[in-house]
């Protein structure tokens, strides 16, 4: 599995509560819920956004609320992968049950810069930069978490089970 695409940028600590503010929380739809997205520290991000786009940010990524709505706004919005210094543990679980594909590592967070070309390799765990030509190893996840990512997310994994 490959996601390429242009980044967006954030730093440190950035809280669910700025991923999608609480006053939207009152629909589930992942299209409203997109539109949103990250308005309050980028009013621009929904317009700039692109399906396949990778979204990079610092330590302590999803920190606030345990809202599932976060990482569902990303995911909608066309994200195809959030590289992060470190992510809020239940931020963490919540994307993966929903299918977003993240990787840690702080190397990639701290040098890849707001607007550069960069390519994932899920598989391996190998992003390049392709703006700057730099190479970073992630972790890659383990097949079973690739699976759910591929199959849009943990429902969707077990319905394809059953």
């Amino acid at each position: 599995m490959i996601a390429q695409g242009k980044v967006h940028k954030y730093g440190d600590n950035v809280d669910t509560d700025v991923i999608i503010p609480a006053r939207y929380l009152n629909t589930s739809k992942h299209e409203e819920l997109a539109a949103h997205c990250m308005e309050d520290i980028d009013k621009d991000f929904v317009k700039n956004v692109r399906a396949g786009d990778i979204m990079v940010a610092r330590k302590n990524f999803g920190c606030g609320s345990s809202r599932e709505h976060a990482p569902i706004a990303i995911k909608a919005s066309g994200i195809s992968c959030v590289i992060a210094s470190t992510f809020a543990r239940i931020f963490y679980r919540n994307a993966i049950n929903i299918g977003l594909a993240i990787l840690e590592c702080d190397e990639a967070a701290q040098d890849i810069q707001d607007g550069d070309e960069v390519k994932v390799d899920f598989d391996t765990g190998v992003i390049q930069n392709l703006t700057t030509g730099k190479t970073y190893q992630a972790e890659p996840f383990p097949p079973f978490i690739q699976n759910i990512i591929e199959k849009g997310g943990l429902l969707n994994s077990i319905k394809d089970r059953l």
